[in-house]
């Protein structure tokens, strides 16, 4: 029996690929981390400063003593009483704390010692123990028999009369200081661990708290749909990294809903000027097919037929145009073209065209005018123009082609006299199947793809079209055409 279940994804070793944290994980990670180190760093500097003022303080105190037996070695060497008090009884005035001290003089000869001392620190203790040489010395531990002793010993002399050295050596211990310490990096230890668990959960918190407003956006995306065009994602509140995510999304929703749109128009555009023709066609066969006609009335339906096949067919051609031409890797062949000759051109071919339907067409161009275009495409968008002018201007009007060199662009410009175009039409006269009148559209024999085949063209070329009409006075159109390719 299968599993529907799907594979688990492997690693190009055939290991079983491991899923990718998420961002709340991540976050919460990084502050967990971020926060335990600082805790640890903080903690562990205040432990660092505590030992080393214990042990300051046990230095000070093993140099304050040492200053003191040479001071009665130098001053009362007669007086053994005072240095045995000093040696004894001294030792035992700090609670918790023995302070240990023996006076050695020439080879070895034992003067003073504190009681206990030979069976703790021997002599040969000290040998690695450090000599008092400055005002504060540093001293060493040592551990002998499981007990914790910071030593540090001293040469001195004695009386000058006697001209004898001394060697001291001091002692203090700090067993129940080392104890109180072990345990105070217990509790240390203790507190960080907690620390981590509550950087833990506390960065947890932060993480999803913070990530909240990315859900949110998330969540809009997921019911965006091809029917669900209209959400947005509301900007308010939103930190302001994630703000400019928001408006740049909702800018690109007005971009699919407005394409959206457009494509459904086009589709009932298509789909009505297709029904046009398609059911003349069938309508002509119909009548055709009905009862037996004479070859005349035969060869009348079928050169009516052919005339919409014509229409269907230079329709699905301007469709296929336009479709590859909004196409990322559509190419056009740019070659030096002569402005003035391929203008020339064009007039001559449709001044027939004009003379028939009684207007001037005029051509004022400067010779030299030379640019990088598509020969076809270019011929094709000029020519779009001067047909539209020609079919919306009246009998004694005129349409005056001309083109001039501005700023490093061809600027050219198809201007008539004509009947012009209502003021709310202008902004929609370059989209496909746009027709200010459908009735004149229809009698001219227009599917309004013209202007929107002239706009594609020109916007292969890197250029722009722009137009300007007022009714009653006629259209100006103007396309400009970089005079060189753009090197990417």
């Amino acid at each position: 029996m299968s599993s529907s279940r799907d594979p688990e994804p492997v690693t190009a070793a055939g290991r079983p690929e491991r899923a990718p944290w998420s961002l709340a994980a991540r976050l919460t990670a990084w502050y967990a981390g971020s926060a335990f180190l600082l805790l640890l760093v903080a903690t562990g500097f205040l432990y660092w400063v505590l030992v080393r003022n214990f042990e300051d303080e046990e230095d000070q105190y093993l140099t304050e003593k040492i200053n003191v037996v040479q001071t009665l070695l130098r001053d009362r060497a007669g007086d053994a009483t005072v240095l045995e008090w000093e040696v004894q009884e001294e030792s035992t005035t700090r609670p918790f704390v023995r302070v240990l001290v023996r006076v050695l003089g020439a080879r070895n000869r034992l003067v003073a010692e504190t009681r206990g001392m030979a069976e703790l620190l021997p002599p040969s203790a000290f040998r690695q123990a450090p000599t008092l040489t400055s005002k504060l010395g540093r001293g060493v531990e040592v551990r002998p028999g499981g007990r914790d002793f910071r030593i540090l010993s001293a040469r001195t002399s004695g009386d000058p009369s006697e001209r004898e050295n001394y060697w001291i050596q001091v002692a203090l211990d700090r067993t129940y200081e080392v104890n109180l310490v072990a345990g105070y990096r217990r509790r240390l230890w203790l507190v960080l661990g907690l620390g981590l668990v509550v950087c833990a959960v506390a960065g947890y918190g932060i993480a999803r708290r913070g990530i909240r407003p990315v859900e949110e956006i998330a969540a809009t995306m997921r019911r965006t749909g091809s029917t669900t065009l209209n959400e947005r994602i509301e900007p308010e509140g939103l930190p302001s990294e994630l703000s400019a995510l928001a408006a740049t999304f909702n800018e690109m929703l007005d971009r699919l809903e407005d394409a959206f749109a457009r494509l459904s128009r086009f589709s009932a555009d298509i789909a009505h000027e297709l029904r046009t023709p398609i059911n003349n066609l069938r309508g002509e066969m119909e009548v055709g097919l009905a009862k037996a006609r004479t070859p005349e009335e035969y060869c009348e339906v079928l050169g009516s037929s052919l005339e919409e096949c014509v229409r269907l067919s230079r329709l699905i051609d301007r469709l296929l145009f336009l479709a590859r031409a909004e196409s990322p890797e559509t190419h056009i062949n740019r070659e030096p073209l002569d402005v003035a000759r391929e203008l020339t051109a064009l007039r001559e071919f449709y001044e027939a065209a004009a003379g028939e339907a009684g207007v001037a067409l005029e051509l004022n161009v400067s010779s030299g005018v030379t640019a990088e275009l598509d020969r076809t495409l270019f011929q094709r968008a000029v020519g779009n123009l001067v047909e539209n002018a020609l079919a919306h201007t009246p009998r004694g009007g005129a349409v005056k082609l001309t083109a001039a060199q501005e700023n490093g662009n061809l600027r050219i410009q198809v201007a008539d006299t004509g009947c012009g175009i209502p003021a709310d039409h202008l902004s929609h006269v370059f989209d496909r199947f746009h027709r200010v009148d459908r009735a004149r559209s229809k009698h001219s024999g227009g599917v309004g793809l013209g202007l929107a085949i002239v706009s594609s063209i020109t916007h292969l070329h890197g250029g722009t079209a722009h137009i300007e009409s007022e009714v009653g006075r006629g259209t100006r159109v103007t396309l400009t055409f970089p005079l060189e390719m753009t090197k990417s």
